[in-house]
């Protein structure tokens, strides 16, 4: 089985076989290098080894590790003081509750337009630094799928009520579950609701209501999150810059999934496996070269829109035959279309205006 085991999915397919796969990138996306775990990794156990392998390759630099908080664990933080190590990490949601003070009437400044940062003191015991963010694109995000989340999740609570009511759901310990259930599905909402369930002389009954409190609070940290770092010459808005190249990176790592045909992989055998994922970087470190390569030209960084353009160009070798027997190859390139050829000239791609007589390279390396 080697390396593709069973373990969280996040594509709910907890059926299919996996691996884990660590990308490393440069803050313009292009890849340095990749790893391959086991499919029942845990996100953070794989953090150690890749540090290890970074700096066995690349040395001790000083580089800021950026990770979001999925990555991080407590031993993590510890370990990377330890080496010592420079990073700057995502926090839980829960962490907001501390700077709920701050999230009100705190000292604002503005990273970027619609994005605002602050730095705060939380008593932590380590020296570190501490910075609440909170964006206006995010605001919107979050609303949406607290919304969405609260009306599922009350529309199950409502039935189950209702359920209740006529007598259809007589059990207590049953219902509970029911509700626990809901509210695991639905955690974004979950503290939305006040949901109690008793038993009377007349049968079950079901109090539901809304959680008014939980509501403002859900309101309030709608787009915020909370950064803590061991770095100290940075400022705050340099620090969110550096955090949210942390995008980019992830932005890279979904065009090798989806894009590139990284997923799903049909080979059983571990050999194949890896051979796959090999050519499926070598796909990504092509891509990325080119997206740089058009930003650079002013032509944005959407590859695909450039190859489909570049699809009308078409070559054609013609095969001659010599008195002698000796083959005489000859490249035509077809005449693009006037919006191919400024795309052309913007890259500084400059085609054959004239037959080109190539080597036969195959022929010749078999001789």
């Amino acid at each position: 089985m080697g390396r593709r085991r069973g373990g969280y999915s996040r594509d709910s397919r907890p059926d299919c076989e996996q691996v884990r796969i660590g990308l490393v990138v440069t803050p313009e996306q292009l890849p340095l290098a990749y790893e391959v775990f086991a499919g029942n990794r845990n996100d953070s156990t794989t953090v150690e080894e890749m540090l290890d392998l970074m700096e066995a390759t690349y040395g001790r630099a000083r580089r800021i590790w950026v990770m979001d908080r999925g990555m991080v664990s407590e031993e993590i933080l510890e370990s990377l003081r330890a080496r010592p190590a420079v990073y700057l990490v995502g926090t839980p949601r829960a962490m907001l509750r501390k700077c709920e003070r701050k999230l009100l009437d705190g000292s604002w400044e503005e990273a970027q337009p619609g994005v605002e940062v602050q730095e705060v003191c939380l008593p932590h015991g380590t020296g570190e630094r501490f910075l609440l963010c909170r964006s206006g694109d995010r605001v919107e995000k979050d609303r949406a799928i607290v919304e969405k989340m609260a009306s599922r999740l009350e529309n199950g609570l409502t039935k189950l009520q209702t359920q209740i009511r006529s007598g259809r759901e007589r059990s207590r310990e049953r219902a509970e579950r029911r509700v626990g259930r809901l509210q695991e599905r639905y955690q974004r909402a979950n503290r939305l609701f006040k949901v109690k369930i008793s038993e009377s002389k007349d049968g079950l009954e079901m109090d539901l209501s809304r959680n008014l409190e939980a509501e403002a609070w859900m309101s309030l940290q709608n787009g915020c999150y909370l950064l803590r770092t061991n770095v100290r010459d940075l400022p705050p808005a340099e620090l969110w810059r550096t955090y949210i190249g942390l995008t980019e990176a992830e932005a890279a790592f979904r065009e090798l999934k989806s894009p590139l045909g990284l997923r799903p992989i049909y080979h059983q055998k571990e050999g194949r496996v890896d051979a796959h994922i090999f050519i499926a970087f070598l796909a990504l470190c092509l891509r990325r070269s080119l997206a740089l390569w058009m930003e650079r030209s002013g032509l944005g960084t959407a590859p695909k829109k450039l190859l489909e353009e570049m699809r009308q160009i078409h070559s054609l070798d013609v095969i001659l035959t010599a008195k002698s027997k000796t083959e005489i190859r000859l490249r035509v390139v077809s005449t693009p279309e006037e919006s191919t050829r400024v795309l052309l000239h913007k890259l500084g791609i400059r085609l054959p205006n004239r037959p080109k007589i190539i080597q036969n390279v195959v022929a010749t390396l078999a001789r």
